[in-house]
């Protein structure tokens, strides 16, 4: 987690993550109009320019100047720091405060990752856990969708699995059978949605 003071221009912040952070969420803390920009390694570029996600919305996202150096050509953190461009939303002017949440892959710990999925098939998503994932949040990232997460508390089952969203203040969904249990990750039923995601997951 790191705290920072916005610039309004080309900013590099340093942090103590140990490896390049694979997924990052940032906001504004003192203004209440921004979202909350997610970056993810996995997500496309377009031309200079890498997608971003925003973690209060059910948007594809879209690409702007959030992560990228004065010339707003994308740079990808590093295992010590990571660049912001002069985006309102990760660094306006300095009347500005910021937080930022980095994450990364630990082997058997966590995973970062994305996937393609093909509806009315089933999909194993290898994590390298040894005893399954028991937090899994996923977002499509080509077109809309929610935020959801899953997790074993609530039931990660062979069955109907209650599921959350973080983009809005619903109550869980318990009605579809999203996921499954797979040892080293977890398996994407035939009721998946299709499309294109990125994932967060905990073992």
């Amino acid at each position: 987690m790191v705290a920072y003071t916005g610039t309004g221009s080309n900013l590099q912040i340093s942090h103590n993550l140990g490896v390049a952070p694979e997924m990052m969420w940032v906001k504004i803390r003192s203004g209440a109009t921004n979202d909350w920009v997610v970056y993810h390694k996995d997500l496309p570029t377009s031309g200079n320019t890498k997608k971003s996600l925003f973690l209060n919305s059910t948007s594809a996202g879209g690409y702007g100047d959030y992560f990228a150096n004065a010339s707003s050509v994308h740079v990808a953190p590093t295992s010590s720091v990571f660049t912001l461009g002069s985006e309102a939303a990760v660094n306006g002017s300095s009347s500005y405060n910021y937080i930022a949440y980095l994450f990364a892959t630990v082997a058997g710990v966590s995973k970062v990752g994305s996937f393609s999925h093909t509806s009315g098939q089933t999909q194993n998503i290898d994590c390298g856990f040894s005893s399954g994932a028991r937090f899994v949040l996923v977002k499509q990232y080509a077109s809309s969708g929610a935020w959801f997460l899953y997790d074993t508390t609530r039931g990660i089952v062979a069955g109907n699995d209650p599921r959350l969203k973080l983009n809005d203040t619903s109550a869980e969904n318990t009605s579809n059978d999203d996921i499954d249990p797979l040892s080293s990750g977890f398996t994407l039923t035939t009721n998946f949605s299709g499309g294109d995601y990125i994932f967060y997951a905990i073992a």
